[in-house]
């Protein structure tokens, strides 16, 4: 044996550290796995697996897919992960269980066969995020032990893992999503929109639809994030509670006649239903949403601003490479192309020497609907002057004014409520509607008032979104100081509720983005709110154009992991 190959196979991982790729690639973010004691079950601290080593391949590679999927539905969430330290053990073993069954069934497209049929779905549909069930598993509700392929959750090692990366993120107090677009070369914008030149090479290699395949692209293009990302909120968005409400279908209109009738339904209102995270189930039709105008004033129209970092970052998202496969010319092989190539050359046959991957910059269709949060709490004083409701309705009209120039199609809508059977949607401007100075007088006449049932708001939004249909991809972007508040509606459950209908929204491939804008809601509220959905907090409009970028990236991608995974089940 030379030299070479004996130092190539002195670096090869043995044991359970050869199974790094899988934990990485099921994880979508940076993990490693290594060897424990003898006997002790599967754990891992956010950033290590540790497995006991002399247990079987098929046991190591089900430990893996159990741990690396908590890790990418943010089972180990900071803030939980906190509460957790100091509750007796049957607690840790119920969290461990409804975790393990949801962040399976969320991450069931790219589980390892030997734990495809772990999870059990009624389990899975229990929870929808790390919160639910921690509350969950402090209640009496009776649920059974974890298997022990789940391993076991240490909430004392994780906090210091954690307590200690943070100490070494310390110095970089600038956070990845407040990078200025501005300091982006042109070539790091290329890389960045089109997933990154090495993501591209692994998807065309493994042939773009295999489980390998899959896995690399969840490694490589959605877990493209530091060690230190892995264990808090910056958790992959692709892990989703499985949901099935009873849910009314307005949209894929299509002649002007169905359309009007749609329209009317609409202002008469429309039915959802509210998840009850107490009963864990959902109420049927229990909130209705009345659209309308804005009552006109004499209010002074708004100017739209112009924001040329928020051209420049909307651009950016609107505008992606397309890889096409079985060119003439290229920048890429097409694996596949040669092979075929191959075979007809040995069976006496003249391909054509189409063996290509070429690289077109092409325009997707976009739909957005806007929502804006006019309850009263947005009345109040704002941290960078005026108040609440002037920051966030500036940096609605700023996203509109973007995206309706870029040419997406775009909607705005502000909502309140006053108890759960008269929640209003009032129209500044549906898809259809020119952005004139009609729109901005409804927009001007928006003024606090009420409560805010999110819940509600969100679901009909997501109706709203469905009237688009065929666009290639919808966003859905909620502003709100996410204080979520009516009759009946309240703490736990409203933030239950709203973090229920984000996930719905996601589930039918509807990205979801939500951003608070000078409100003094703190970090942890809005994530109780907002859940997994990409969200941010800025102080005034004029931060929007930092954290859009990767806000709207992050809820595209989420988006159209979900439809894929939605596809590969419905077939």
């Amino acid at each position: 044996m030379d030299q070479g190959m004996a130092a190539d196979l002195a670096e090869t991982p043995v044991g359970p550290a050869r199974f790094g790729l899988l934990a990485a690639g099921v994880a979508g973010a940076a993990l490693r796995v290594a060897p424990g004691p003898v006997g002790e079950r599967a754990w891992t601290d956010g950033r290590v697996i540790f497995l006991d080593a002399e247990s079987t391949v098929p046991e190591q590679i089900t430990a893996i897919a159990v741990q690396a999927s908590m890790v990418a539905a943010g089972s180990f969430d900071s803030e939980v992960v906190r509460r957790l330290v100091r509750r007796p053990f049957p607690v840790l073993q119920r969290y461990l269980l409804l975790e393990g069954h949801r962040a399976l069934a969320a991450n069931a497209d790219l589980l390892p066969v030997v734990a495809g049929s772990l999870f059990d779905p009624e389990t899975a549909e229990l929870s929808d995020c790390a919160a639910t069930s921690l509350a969950l598993a402090m209640g009496k509700h009776p649920l059974d032990d974890p298997p022990r392929e789940f391993g076991a959750i240490h909430p004392k090692r994780l906090l210091t893992a954690q307590e200690k990366l943070a100490e070494r993120a310390a110095p970089d107090a600038r956070p990845p999503d407040s990078a200025d677009p501005e300091d982006e070369s042109p070539d790091e914008q290329d890389d960045d929109e089109s997933g990154g030149k090495l993501p591209a090479l692994f998807d065309n290699v493994v042939g773009g639809q295999g489980p390998l395949a899959r896995l690399f692209r969840r490694m490589l293009s959605l877990g493209r994030e530091s060690e230190g990302g892995i264990t808090g909120g910056g958790v992959p968005k692709s892990a989703r509670a499985l949901v099935k409400p009873g849910r009314i279908n307005t949209g894929g209109t299509g002649t002007p006649i169905a359309a009007d009738a749609v329209a009317d339904l609409r202002r008469d209102g429309l039915s959802y239903p509210e998840w009850d995270v107490h009963r864990r189930r959902y109420r049927p039709g229990w909130c209705t949403v009345a659209e309308s105008d804005p009552r006109p004033g004499d209010h002074p129209i708004p100017l739209a601003p112009v924001s040329n970092a928020l051209m420049r970052a909307l651009a950016r998202l609107r505008s992606s490479l397309d890889h096409k496969h079985r060119r003439m010319q290229g920048d890429d092989i097409d694996v596949d192309a040669v092979v075929d190539e191959r075979v007809q050359l040995l069976s006496g046959a003249s391909p054509d020497g189409a063996v290509y991957i070429e690289s077109v910059r092409c325009t997707p269709d976009l739909a957005v609907v806007v929502l804006l949060d006019i309850s009263g709490s947005a009345a109040l004083p704002s941290i960078s002057g005026g108040t609440v409701h002037d920051q966030q309705r500036t940096a609605a009209l700023m996203l509109t004014s973007a995206l309706h120039a870029l040419g997406n199609r775009v909607s705005l809508y502000g909502f309140y409520s006053q108890g759960r059977s008269a929640v209003r949607a009032l129209r500044v401007k549906r898809f259809d509607d020119p952005l004139d100075a009609a729109a901005l007088r409804r927009l001007a006449a928006l003024e606090p008032a009420a409560y805010t049932r999110m819940g509600a708001a969100i679901r009909h939004g997501t109706t709203i979104a469905g009237e688009y249909r065929s666009a290639a991809r919808t966003l859905l972007v909620v502003l709100s100081d996410g204080l979520a508040y009516d009759h009946g509606y309240e703490g736990a459950y409203a933030e239950s509720d709203a973090r229920r209908a984000l996930s719905e929204a996601r589930r039918q491939g509807i990205g979801c983005v939500c951003m608070s804008v000078g409100s003094e809601t703190e970090t942890d509220a809005l994530r109780r709110v907002f859940g997994t959905a990409a969200h941010a907090a800025v102080a005034h409009p004029g931060e929007v154009s930092q954290v859009v970028a990767p806000l709207f990236r992050d809820a595209l991608r989420s988006a159209d992991l979900r439809r894929r995974i939605s596809r590969a089940r419905a077939s």
